[in-house]
């Protein structure tokens, strides 16, 4: 787990029983390298999650670390590790693919006001609101999974319901590009204007979500991106295929 409040996991309480309960759907038991994304800044990714099993990077506000945040979705997504972004988790990892496979100078307008290319900013609408509770996304919304991606297999089903706290969205003016160059956004809102959920269908397992799937993970109904994670993590350390592609279900 990459975060930046890991003096005090306790922060991360709902995170550390969503991976119980995965283990428990999976018959293993997990276990946590917590790791400061401050250090990753400092040290690089390797330095600390060499010989991980899986990767998860949970959400949080402020550009403290995001850096290093970046960084760790860049060492999941080049050496095939499986992924799992949770909120800021999935803005990190669009503002990484936009830089790195895109070319795209990208930010957030969350931490930088003048960002060139602002991949994650505010909607229109929230930008004309002056209370800052006003802007927050809050609460539970439904979601439309894409037939054939790795979203749909996971949750068995193609509406969903998920629980959200952010303020900040997927840029809508850079989603050609960024499907262009295979980043799949396999969840949206049911009218199609806010991303959801994103994958790449050629990585054993990369998913991101801008919900908090840990809110609804329970000890015997272990959310599915957390179960699936785990059981990702599991065939690596067992040496076996994590899983068939988003690309190779879609053909089936």
């Amino acid at each position: 787990v990459c975060g930046k409040y890991i003096q005090i996991v306790d922060a991360y309480k709902s995170i550390i029983e969503s991976f119980t309960h995965a283990g428990v759907a999976n018959d293993v038991r997990v276990n946590i390298r917590w790791v400061d994304a401050e250090n990753i800044e400092k040290d690089g990714p390797a330095a600390h999650l060499e010989g991980v099993h899986g990767i998860l990077v949970p959400g949080g506000f402020g550009d403290r670390g995001i850096e290093g945040k970046i960084g760790a979705v860049r060492y999941a997504r080049e050496n095939g590790i499986p992924f799992l972004g949770i909120c800021l988790g999935l803005q990190c990892a669009v503002i990484e693919f936009a830089r790195n496979v895109c070319g795209i100078e990208a930010g957030s307008s969350e931490f930088d006001p003048d960002c060139s290319n602002p991949v994650i900013d505010l909607m229109l609408e929230q930008r004309s609101r002056s209370k800052m509770g006003g802007t927050m996304r809050l609460g539970a919304y439904p979601c439309s999974l894409k037939e054939g991606t790795l979203a749909e297999s996971l949750y068995g089903e193609r509406e969903i319901s998920e629980r959200h706290r952010h303020r900040w969205e997927v840029n809508n003016d850079y989603r050609p590009v960024l499907e262009e160059h295979g980043l799949l956004i396999s969840g949206l809102s049911p009218d199609g204007t806010l991303v959801e959920i994103i994958e790449l269908p050629e990585h054993p397992y990369f998913i991101a979500a801008q919900f908090h799937p840990e809110l609804k993970s329970r000890p015997m109904r272990a959310h599915p991106l957390f179960r699936g994670l785990v059981s990702a993590a599991k065939k690596l350390m067992r040496g076996e295929p994590c899983g068939e592609s988003a690309a190779a279900r879609s053909k089936t």
